[in-house]
């Protein structure tokens, strides 16, 4: 009996030691979760001091965010149309308002991290049902990276955009959605007398797409301030110097791709990428276009366990 009874406790305890370190293997062969490390940067067109704008998440008439909650780390920008002006609207308000309205449904887990488009459509609808809804229009492009899931999901409107960079090279891009040349897709809130002569697009029309990604890519989203007065080949020089991964590096290559592409804004020679497309479309111009630029870059990078239990609080 007592050997039967031994042979019972030896049985359960190799049970128990082979179901332990399966568990512990199945752990070391999980793919570890992860996140964006950011940065920042742009211009206005107009001479206001650089750290004012940034303070309020804003470049002119650009606006964007960078958020995360227990789930995703999302990004995004938006693109406020200049000719509200001549109606006596400021053009800006809208943007900031719509990127601000996304940022705090994203930290209040008021979104779909599958479904960026969603939280477009939701700031949007937020901000057409206030009382004295908010007159503007704008583009918008969200970034949601699933930490978990090692994906990324995207909605774009409009002309802002993104490229995804892995070993030097553009893996993913995003497409210009134009209604004719310099007219993007946009969202827009337009008094009586002015609806039906503004452009206003549904959330809906927003370009998606998802894919997998890794560490060490690099996410880089902006304004077509940026798009308009640089091209790839420009861009993916400064991001192949981007060797020291750490946040304050992305943030100073974030800087001088925002500095270059004003440099460039305002050279009456320079035959930019806004240029050759007026050129295609059969409008012959030279030089860049000096236009609101954002610019926030994104390494993909693995969770630490202490970064990870911060984000459980």
């Amino acid at each position: 009996m007592q050997s039967v009874t031994l042979y019972g406790r030896l049985l359960a305890r190799a049970f128990i030691t082979g179901f332990h370190n399966e568990y512990q293997l199945k752990a070391r062969e999980k793919p570890q979760e992860l996140h964006l490390v950011t940065g920042a940067s742009g211009f206005s067109k107009s001479t206001r001091p650089k750290s004012e704008l940034l303070r309020k998440w804003t470049f002119g008439d650009d606006a964007f965010f960078i958020a995360r909650n227990k789930v995703a780390d999302v990004i995004g920008v938006a693109d406020g149309v200049g000719g509200w002006r001549s109606y006596g609207v400021d053009p800006s308000k809208f943007p900031l308002s719509l990127m601000s309205t996304c940022e705090r449904m994203v930290k209040e887990n008021r979104f779909q991290p599958h479904a960026p488009a969603s939280i477009i459509a939701d700031s949007y609808y937020e901000l057409l049902e206030q009382k004295q809804p908010l007159v503007g229009s704008s583009t918008a492009c969200i970034v949601s990276l699933h930490r978990e899931e090692r994906t990324v999901y995207t909605a774009n409107l409009g002309d802002s955009g993104f490229l995804v960079i892995r070993h030097d090279e553009v893996i993913h891009r995003s497409q210009e959605q134009q209604h004719y040349f310099n007219t993007p897709f946009q969202l827009a809130v337009a008094p009586p007398p002015q609806r039906g002569q503004i452009i206003s697009d549904s959330p809906s029309m927003a370009e998606n797409s998802s894919f997998g990604v890794q560490e060490g890519d690099i996410i880089l989203l902006g304004t077509d301030g940026l798009f308009d007065n640089m091209n790839e080949d420009m861009l993916l020089d400064y991001v192949s110097k981007l060797k020291d991964h750490r946040q304050d590096n992305i943030q100073k290559t974030a800087s001088k791709i925002a500095e270059e592409a004003h440099q460039l804004a305002f050279d009456p020679d320079y035959l930019s990428p806004f240029a050759l497309t007026a050129i295609d479309a059969g409008i012959e111009i030279r030089g860049g276009k000096p236009d609101d630029i954002t610019v926030v870059l994104a390494r993909v990078s693995s969770l630490t366990e202490s970064e990870k239990e911060a984000l459980q609080v």
